[in-house]
């Protein structure tokens, strides 16, 4: 049981960042449409740090090493 709850864990987590991911692309893309339009909005501080992609991969990589590392320390 405990490691079915892991599974899927892992694969929720997987889909968070992908899905995250995938709005990172689409916030870019209405920040585009923003500027081009001078919208107010657009010129936004924050809108910067939410632009910033994190790729799932090196995400997912990281989490991985970290785990090793805990449990070599076990």
């Amino acid at each position: 049981m405990a490691d079915l709850a892991e599974k899927r864990a892992d694969l929720d987590l997987q889909i968070s960042l992908l899905a995250e991911h995938e709005i990172t692309h689409i916030l870019k893309l209405v920040a585009q449409f923003a500027e081009r339009m001078n919208i107010q909005a657009a010129e936004n501080p924050e809108l910067e740090e939410l632009k910033q992609d994190v790729p799932p991969e090196a995400l997912l990589h990281h989490m991985n090493e970290q785990r090793g590392k805990e449990d070599a320390e076990k």
